[in-house]
């Protein structure tokens, strides 16, 4: 069977994947996750009828997300999970619809499921993002707010999970969701309008998410990461979730198993409440895509949280468990934070053999770090000792063309400070930079959630030199892979950021006529050169 599907920075041939997601995502699991959509839009079309005579159901918003974070790309990839999640939603909508007295007669809210397996990918097609014949531009910027709808919901169930929720942001995942489908007619306009009502949206759910870590686990502090290893048995933690982590490093205490990050988990050894447990003890590994070459070197069992799964290799497959809601057919899924089957693995494998101290490297640079130094900053500033400040952020990826974020790093002037975020930085992370004044040049604010750390930084740096953001000496270079990154680049966009380096491609679901707005509006702009957008920067 055929797919489509461009969601992703790496699609094929940078049109999109038709017989497999680079991803390794199969057609049926495409056709699942298209169809898992469009049952969701009749669920949010339900919703917002019911809404309209006070109905809110703070399970049914909270699924809603946690369902559509299932099609984010590399989260889940087994079918049989989508099966499920159909008829969940379908379920969940007939429900609500009763108990608001709504009816709907055709369209999504009035979805069928098949019966079996094999009938709903049949009935996929209906959920595709090809499906109609609407003008290019404004499906471009359908799947702009999709996509942006997915980081979202990402954001917003880690949120959720630690107690944060906002009514509101669940109100526009619906809206969002339910746009084509609502009886609305919406020109051009009107879709950018709901692309920036999106990325503030989304920057409420990284309000939350933040809200949640912080209060939960304490305010990030400057804190040096051992990058190699220590003699004794071990856990692999990958993904972005802090409560996993937690639950995993109370249910290891005392059994001889130490705790390493890997991907975006590495900014969770700032955190106060999680480095009170000695055996958390390293990070391995670098990005999520070079899984396959570092994984096999690992001697102990590996754990998914969120999303950056890719297809285990036979060599170590056996050693791999998913939870919350990564899903890969075969593995074993642990349900309720009950990690035991990890544990016993680890138990099982030799573990490291020897004590390899390795590098070091600092995290812990969020904006409670940052402004508590902000005074030395501005002066630094004022006096000419630091000239400009780089955002170098964002995904990182296999595809040809991400050196040059390495490449740009390493050239930034010694008289300019680096802030980094999210799994973009494996290209430069472990690079010694220096100092200025004390200050260190390359700082880690976090997971990719942290642009709201970031941002909070940037206003207030604004507010302290009386300007706005876009006249401080800050530029943003972001490296994009898949749909948080959409999702921040739309709040960037919605907050007025402007003169945004974006790489290594553009996306393919962007029109020409929807970059010339973007060009326009924002002067947003592919990067070219290290060399040559440094010297645009700098002057």
């Amino acid at each position: 069977m055929s797919m489509f599907c461009n969601q992703c920075e790496q699609t094929a041939k940078g049109t999109g994947c038709t017989t497999i997601g680079v991803c390794g995502k199969q057609p049926e699991v495409s056709a699942l996750q298209d169809l898992t959509i469009y049952a969701l839009r009749g669920l949010s079309l339900v919703a917002l009828a019911a809404r309209e005579k006070g109905i809110i159901d703070a399970k049914i918003d909270e699924y809603t997300a946690k369902a559509l974070f299932t099609t984010l790309t590399n989260v889940n990839f087994d079918p049989a999970r989508f099966d499920v999640y159909v008829r969940e939603i379908v379920a969940h909508r007939k429900a609500l619809a009763a108990r608001a007295g709504v009816d709907f007669s055709e369209g999504p809210a009035a979805f069928e499921p098949a019966s079996t397996l094999d009938g709903l990918v049949a009935q996929a097609e209906i959920g595709s993002v090809t499906a109609g014949a609407e003008d290019a531009d404004i499906r471009s910027l359908k799947q702009i707010l999709l996509y942006g709808m997915k980081g979202v919901a990402a954001y917003v169930d880690h949120a959720a999970i630690l107690g944060q929720t906002d009514a509101a942001v669940f109100g526009f995942l619906h809206k969002g969701l339910a746009a084509g489908y609502d009886g609305v007619a919406r020109d051009l306009g009107a879709w950018i309008e709901l692309a920036m009502e999106c990325g503030r949206a989304n920057l409420r759910a990284m309000e939350l998410l933040d809200a949640g870590n912080t209060t939960t686990y304490g305010h990030p502090v400057p804190t040096q990461v051992p990058l190699g290893h220590r003699k004794g048995k071990c856990i692999l933690v990958s993904g972005h979730d802090l409560k996993d982590l937690f639950e995993l490093l109370k249910q290891t205490e005392g059994k001889g198993i130490d705790i390493y990050t890997h991907g975006e988990m590495l900014p969770t050894h700032a955190y106060p409440e999680l480095k009170k447990f000695p055996h958390f003890y390293g990070h391995f590994g670098t990005a999520w895509q070079n899984q396959h070459k570092e994984f096999p070197a690992f001697p102990g069992a590996i754990l998914f949280t969120t999303n950056c799964i890719q297809k285990p290799q036979a060599s170590y497959a056996a050693n791999v468990f998913t939870t919350g809601l990564v899903g890969w057919p075969g593995l074993v899924h642990c349900e309720n934070h009950d990690f035991t089957p990890v544990i016993n693995k680890a138990l099982e494998l030799p573990g490291f053999t020897d004590d390899v101290p390795g590098k070091t490297v600092t995290v812990g640079f969020g904006r409670n770090t940052v402004m508590s130094v902000a005074p030395a900053v501005i002066d630094a500033v004022k006096s000419g000792a630091i000239r400009h400040f780089f955002l170098v952020g964002g995904c990182d990826g296999a595809k040809p063309g991400r050196n040059y974020y390495t490449e740009f790093v390493e050239k930034t002037p010694a008289d300019t400070v680096v802030l980094t975020l999210a799994c973009g930085k494996f290209r430069f992370f472990d690079k010694d930079l220096g100092t200025i004044g004390g200050i260190p040049r390359l700082l880690d604010v976090g997971q990719c959630n942290d642009a709201y750390s970031a941002i909070k930084i940037a206003s207030a740096l604004a507010e302290a030199f009386n300007c706005g953001v876009n006249d401080l000496p800050l530029s943003l270079v972001l490296s994009w892979y898949e749909q948080k990154a959409v999702a921040i680049l739309l709040t960037l966009l919605a907050i007025g950021i402007k003169d945004i380096r974006l790489g290594p491609s553009l996306p393919a679901f962007v029109t020409p006529n929807v970059l010339k707005f973007l060009v326009d509006n924002f002067n947003i702009k592919p990067i070219s050169t290290a060399d040559e957008d440094l010297k645009a920067i700098l002057g």
